[in-house]
């Protein structure tokens, strides 16, 4: 449970200012375009934080470094309290992204070095739910505390619940380290987090009205990103332990699979701006924007275990093809009807059944059905990554679309039929997955 609490504090802070951005765009003067860093920016910082927690916990033990974790989570939230301009703002949020972004794998390895194996899935299971209940309780809770105190007063509560989970951790988290691994991917990490900064610079530089070529920023950022991802490829391919392992991408299907993963989280980064889009076209507070945007977190939650029951069925291929048609069709519905509340409603929960169906367990099998045992386990955890991958490229796309207006309606509309004709795209690239029958043939061997 203590795990669980420290999962939740760190999920949360991920979505819970949703709501809030119209009046965050406001207090800080800054252009809409330039607000979706605020989501970005914390998923960049988070998988750069990941692959080092890991290896400081195995090197120092689960104990510390999840105390150290927390007391930085903690500590970006005291300055987003009082961050006086946007950038410093920016800076706390990476301060407690690198802090939640430890949160996670160390309790996923605490509970790997101490739950028996016959009992590990539920618990893993137990911290992906406190994933899907975070992303209901953020968009109403941010909400809420925005229309009633002031968006600041979003991370007050993370302090208190920080101690309390440090506290509780003293006495319950494992203390001892566990074995050392391979030497951490420093110039691996730096490629990444350099190529990443270049994709969020670029696209959120993006004008629908204007031309892409004949802006230095786009063209210079996009090209710097290229160059860093080219370069990353290299280095891992002679890292002692990577943090994206070549191998993973030895067949088809698996570089299919990590491929449609980062279209997933694109998709994924839409969820993030509905409220903002239903202020712009309805104009309605950040309270009950919030709380439309959590009905479809509140379905896509609902909709994880009937789609894992349609794998067992159906096979991965048709989940996720029905998954991504679904999803378009919420999301392209959802772009022509935002100014209907009634229409939103039902467009919105429509959308939160295709994202069920994308983000259970389709890849996750995939993968783990692909590789060995011994790699199953990084094979797997890379899906995560490249799911954040795929936000950051979402987030930030849709930041460029919103433009320079957050009040504007017409250039929401644009950014949702752009992620509609992005499922779509996805859905056309599920048909080159393995069959059923492949997949239980590889799965018998």
């Amino acid at each position: 449970m203590t795990l669980a609490l420290g999962v939740f504090a760190g999920a949360l802070d991920a979505g819970v200012l949703s709501p809030a951005l119209p009046a965050l765009t406001r207090a800080f003067g800054i252009a809409p375009r330039d607000s979706a860093w605020v989501f970005t920016l914390y998923l960049v910082a988070n998988v750069v934080a990941i692959p080092i927690t890991s290896k400081l916990s195995d090197v120092y033990g689960r104990r510390p470094v999840y105390i150290a974790c927390l007391a930085v989570f903690a500590l970006g939230s005291a300055f987003a309290i009082v961050a006086p301009t946007f950038v410093a703002f920016l800076i706390a949020r990476a301060i407690q992204a690198v802090g939640a972004g430890g949160i996670f794998p160390v309790a996923t390895a605490a509970i790997a070095d101490r739950v028996p194996l016959e009992r590990r899935g539920a618990a893993l299971g137990l911290l992906g739910a406190v994933w899907g209940l975070a992303a209901i309780i953020g968009p109403n809770v941010g909400g809420l505390v925005t229309h009633l105190l002031s968006w600041r007063w979003i991370f007050a509560v993370n302090i208190p619940f920080a101690a309390i989970v440090a506290v509780l951790a003293r006495r319950t988290v494992p203390a001892s380290a566990a074995r050392q691994r391979g030497p951490l991917d420093l110039f691996g990490i730096a490629a990444l987090s350099v190529g990443l900064l270049g994709i969020m610079v670029g696209l959120t530089r993006l004008d629908a009205g204007r031309s892409t070529l004949g802006n230095g920023t786009i063209v210079g950022a996009l090209a710097v990103a290229v160059i860093a991802f080219l370069a990353l490829a290299a280095i891992e391919r002679h890292a002692a332990d990577p943090i994206i392992a070549p191998d993973l991408f030895a067949t088809r299907q698996l570089a299919l699979t990590y491929g449609l993963e980062i279209a997933i989280g694109m998709l994924e980064a839409a969820l993030f701006f509905i409220p903002s889009a239903l202020a712009a076209a309805q104009h309605l507070n950040a309270a009950f924007a919030g709380f439309v945007a959590a009905i479809g977190a509140l379905v896509f939650v609902g909709t994880i275990p009937l789609a894992g029951r349609a794998l067992d069925a159906f096979g991965s291929r048709a989940v996720l093809t029905t998954g991504a048609t679904i999803t378009a069709i919420g999301l392209g519905s959802f772009a022509v009807t935002m100014s209907s509340l009634p229409l939103s409603l039902v467009t919105i929960a429509i959308a939160g059944v295709g994202f069920g169906a994308l983000l259970g367990a389709p890849t996750r099998y995939i993968v783990s059905n692909e590789v060995g045992q011994h790699r199953r386990a990084t094979a797997v955890g890379l899906l995560s990554i490249f799911l954040i991958f795929g936000m950051i490229a979402g987030g930030s796309l849709a930041g460029g679309l919103i433009g320079a207006d957050i009040a504007d309606a017409t250039a929401y509309r644009t950014t949702y039929l752009a992620f509609a004709a992005l499922a779509l795209l996805a859905a056309f690239g599920t048909r080159a997955l393995a069959s059923k029958a492949r997949e239980r043939a590889i799965e018998g061997l």
